[in-house]
């Protein structure tokens, strides 16, 4: 076994890999760059390395650097995690010239799937499923445009050495699919250094569904069931689970046995995770594409097998043999797993990027678990993936799973910078989402509008008035404490409030009881139990036995809320305050419709106007570079530009203005 391993990584991924290694009595050694000097990954490990500027392309993707910090500290083996150079065949290479293990497959598995068209090609050797469409290398749009009329509408423009979402485009038409294979390089070529694309056709009411391997070179080659993965928005996953509330267990074989085979066909060695994209009408599975490194949703397959992936990864590199048989691999639960990421859901999901000023995730059990790379006081930067976590949850049952992510993501508190925990919670409580009904269009189907915020069902409303009432009485009992008007003793009496929720107002009463209060609204009412202190931002009480979780901040004489997918102000007031409030007029915000304003912090690329131009609706305007993904903006309407306000290679600032119309 090796005595110290290398991580060629960083973030949640980097940490996760320590606790491992940590488990296993291995020494660790962390890289970081000029961003990552302060970042947990660095505090965690044993020793770290620095290894060049914020930029990854000078830092986490130079292989020399890799290697030599390697050689400086004595590591006998390399973890890549996801991303950077997991996937990189010349790092495996060179790794192994230098004498140094690749924790992961060989180089040639490596390119052979790594390479989304080689890798198609030999799926249909070895007998596995695959999708239509034209696997050659493209030229240009024109030659784009008729591959796609060929295969026939709607297509998926790819790049072959993609993943995350980064270098994909959905065309229905023609110009879709000029437009989609210019754009498709663009990012491939920026984030892969390899701008190849092909065409496939696009799967309607499609699902996503994987399946982990375990392999040890030795003769062994497992699946360890399948994960769905099929909740995702821009081609980003964003929930995934295991197992899949669709597969039955004749399909679940089937694609099993097909990634087994597929795995074998390259002499596969370690975990990977083969693809597969499922139609919702017909059940027919199609190969996608092999991901030759440990997933980031591998930790809901560790919760329902009992095993760690890390660790085989480790023992399979060391020369170890699985000592497990396929009937072995046990199926118990259900675990989910959130992604939560530092992105604003209010503005169409902009990346977010700052300082965590609070950072408190909920607390870790048999039924939750949290892998994560920052701590309170760290920062989001603008170079890096903007994950801050997984938040995955275990049950018996699916129902149960669901129900421990709920409350989870209502314990979740962040502050500092916006992040997508509201669009979270939502997505759990949607009908459809608990009946299981899922497709890859999910969120574009149940959101056509974007996300506005969960609209609060009567449940939650009561849940908030009551709350609101109870925390105004824990504030007024503290004030006549420290004001020394009732030294020692908690208000008595009852108090008669008006709680304005949304344009709503409840009229409520509070009493003081044993442990709580009773909250008496529209002839209802509620005892509300709990030992939260006025100092805390989170709620934890249990309302008539049930228990909830609501975080809560003061924004001047409003309360914030936040609970079940819900960002309700509130007003808490008395009677005669709350008449007059009804009776104040509404003050519109100022009209920016007149400017192009910059929806995230990001790098303008591009600008694709000069001031007197006339434009069209639709036509683009610029291009923002964000957390290494291309965001065109293009125009709202037909109008003039009459002045430009920033130029390419500016750094802009949310809301910063780019564009002013006549």
């Amino acid at each position: 076994m090796f005595s110290k391993i290398l991580i060629a990584n960083r973030g949640e991924i980097a940490c996760r890999v320590i606790k491992t290694c940590k488990k296993m009595g291995i020494q660790t050694v962390a890289v970081y760059s000029d961003a990552d000097r302060d970042a947990q990954h660095v505090l965690l490990a044993d020793e770290a390395v620095h290894i060049g500027p914020a930029a990854s392309a000078q830092s986490y993707l130079v292989i020399e650097k890799i290697v030599a910090a390697c050689k400086a500290t004595g590591a006998q083996a390399v973890h890549p995690g996801y991303g950077f150079l997991s996937e990189k065949r010349a790092f495996q290479e060179a790794l192994s010239e230098a004498g140094i293990a690749f924790i992961g497959p060989d180089a040639h598995a490596i390119f052979a799937m790594g390479d989304k068209i080689e890798s198609k090609k030999l799926a249909r050797a070895a007998g596995v499923n695959t999708v239509p469409g034209h696997l050659g290398v493209i030229k240009d749009a024109h030659e784009a445009m008729m591959i796609a009329r060929d295969i026939g509408y709607p297509v998926m423009i790819k790049a072959s050495a993609g993943g995350g979402g980064k270098g994909m485009r959905l065309a229905w038409n023609d110009e879709e699919a000029k437009e989609g294979f210019v754009s498709a390089t663009s990012e491939a070529k920026s984030s892969f250094a390899d701008d190849r694309v092909f065409v496939e056709k696009f799967i309607e009411q499609p699902r996503h569904i994987e399946i982990q391997v375990l392999a040890d070179g030795q003769g062994t080659v497992l699946y360890l069931h399948e994960r769905e993965c099929s909740i995702q928005r821009r081609h980003q996953k964003v929930i995934e689970e295991a197992p899949s509330p669709f597969l039955t267990p004749e399909t679940r074989k089937a694609m099993g046995e097909q990634a087994c085979a597929l795995a074998r066909a390259v002499d596969y060695k370690s975990a990977g995770t083969v693809e597969f994209i499922v139609g919702g009408a017909t059940g027919e599975f199609f190969f996608l594409e092999m991901n030759t490194r440990l997933q980031v949703e591998h930790p809901v397959t560790e919760m329902i097998t009992g095993l760690d992936l890390v660790e085989w990864m480790i023992r399979v590199a060391a020369g170890e043999k699985l000592p497990f048989r396929q009937e072995d691999i046990k199926l118990d639960g259900w675990a989910m797993e959130s992604r939560v990421y530092a992105e604003d859901p209010f503005r169409n999901f902009l990346p977010s990027t700052g300082r965590l000023v609070r950072y408190t995730p909920p607390a870790e059990s048999a039924h939750v678990r949290v892998d994560t790379g920052v701590a309170e006081g760290g920062e989001i930067s603008m170079f890096y993936d903007p994950m801050i976590a997984k938040l995955v949850t275990w049950g018996k049952t699916r129902d149960e799973a669901i129900a421990h992510m709920r409350r989870a993501l209502d314990e979740y508190y962040i502050r500092g910078l916006s992040h997508n925990i509201p669009f979270l919670a939502s997505l759990m409580a949607k009908q459809r989402f608990v009946d299981g009904r899922l497709t890859t269009n999910f969120i574009a189907e149940e959101y056509p509008d974007g996300f506005h915020g969960a609209d609060p069902s009567d449940e939650v409303k009561d849940t908030l008035v009551m709350v609101a009432a109870a925390v105004k009485r824990r504030i007024n009992e503290r004030n006549n404490k420290i004001s020394g008007q009732f030294p020692g003793h908690e208000l008595k009496a009852p108090e008669a409030w008006t709680v304005a929720l949304n344009g709503e107002y409840h009229d409520v009463e509070t009493y003081a009881v044993p442990g709580g209060y009773r909250v008496v609204r529209q002839g209802r009412e509620s005892t509300i139990l709990t030992e939260w202190s006025i100092v805390e931002p989170l709620l934890t009480a249990t309302i008539d036995g049930r228990p909830v979780a609501v975080q809560i901040d003061r924004l001047g004489i409003h309360y914030r809320l936040f609970h079940a997918g819900t960002r309700s102000d509130i007003l808490v007031l008395t009677r005669h305050a709350a008449r007059m409030h009804k009776l104040m007029p509404f003050k519109a915000p100022p009209d920016m419709s007149k400017f192009l304003l910059s929806p995230m912090p990001g790098l303008l690329v591009r600008l694709d106007v000069e001031e007197g131009q006339e434009v069209k609706a639709g036509q683009p305007l610029a291009v923002v570079e964000a957390m290494k993904m291309e965001n065109i903006l293009k125009a709202e309407r037909d109008t003039t530009v009459a002045k430009i306000h920033a130029k390419a290679g500016d750094s802009l600032a949310v809301d910063q203005q780019i564009v002013e119309f006549a």
